[in-house]
């Protein structure tokens, strides 16, 4: 619900994934996200392509990771956010922290704090 309650808001959301799966395509169907990146080894790179795609500027961007390989990523996003189950060097890096897990509602209540402000 989330997702959904955020490109009704207007919000561009894309999916970056290191992994190459079947999965990630239905995932991403599921919740109508197109902009979408599969087996992506240099995440910056492919929020950089987000960006320029959208024509967003970086610090207007939120990244949302959970492990070591979204770090690069994070760090070129205007804000950064991660589950409370990432790893600890990626809780030591972010500005958010859900109180929920990866997969149980961390998604959404980054979503809702950012619909509030």
């Amino acid at each position: 619900m989330g997702i959904s309650l955020a490109l009704k808001a207007g919000i561009a959301v894309a999916l970056i994934s290191g992994e190459d799966s079947p999965l990630i395509d239905r995932y991403a169907a599921k919740m109508r996200i197109t902009d979408v990146w599969k087996g992506s080894k240099q995440k910056a790179r492919a929020l950089e392509e987000f960006a320029e795609r959208r024509g967003f500027d970086l610090s207007a961007i939120c990244f949302m990771g959970d492990d070591v390989n979204d770090l690069e990523a994070m760090r070129i996003a205007g804000m950064s956010a991660a589950p409370c189950n990432a790893r600890p060097a990626v809780l030591e890096s972010v500005s958010f922290i859900s109180t929920c897990p990866g997969g149980n509602g961390a998604v959404r209540e980054l979503i809702d704090k950012i619909l509030a402000k």
